[in-house]
């Protein structure tokens, strides 16, 4: 008789990715496009970013390859990372500069109504940082350890959702 074969383990990740979604009250199209082409109006420069208060940009080439870059009050430009992979209106992926060691983030477009949009980010890649860039202060104190990224990634989102538009609240039942 054969033992049979050990069943495979499944090992938690150490540094799982940041999970952050906001539902706007607008199509996905309109969505995606307002993402990226305006990025600049409605990020929160102050404090996500590298320039604070002398970013006068904040530009997104829209394509694989291109760039994505703040350009500060006297034109010199400070990377944000990469497009690597680029669907509108659903998805694009990019690498992220931000952290020291390269690191990934993605950004999807569901359609849950003809104007309520679902828009999530995916920010993974954590295993390539040492445990002092995981620790290091971002935008926000504390890095990736201490929970900033999740606090700046919904902080973000937020600041788009609310340039978009909310969803409207639902509307009150009514009873006969």
């Amino acid at each position: 008789m054969t033992a049979a074969p050990e069943p495979a383990r499944v090992l938690p990740l150490r540094r799982p990715p940041i999970r952050q979604s906001t539902v706007v009250a607008s199509d996905r199209r309109h969505t995606f496009e307002v993402f990226v082409a305006t990025i600049g109006a409605w990020w929160p420069v102050d404090p996500f970013s590298a320039g604070g208060g002398r970013v006068r940009d904040v530009t997104f080439e829209q394509r694989p390859g291109g760039r994505v870059f703040e350009t500060w009050d006297d034109g010199s430009t400070v990377d944000w990372g990469t497009v690597r992979s680029w669907e509108p209106p659903h998805r694009f992926a990019m690498s992220w500069l931000v952290t020291g060691t390269a690191t990934e983030v993605e950004l999807t477009f569901t359609e849950l109504g003809a104007a309520r949009t679902l828009v999530a980010v995916e920010h993974r890649g954590w295993e390539a940082l040492s445990d002092a860039e995981l620790s290091a202060d971002c935008a926000l104190a504390g890095g990736y350890t201490s929970g900033s990224f999740s606090t700046g990634w919904a902080t973000i989102l937020g600041s788009f959702a609310a340039t978009v538009g909310a969803p409207s609240p639902p509307l009150p039942e009514e009873h006969p």
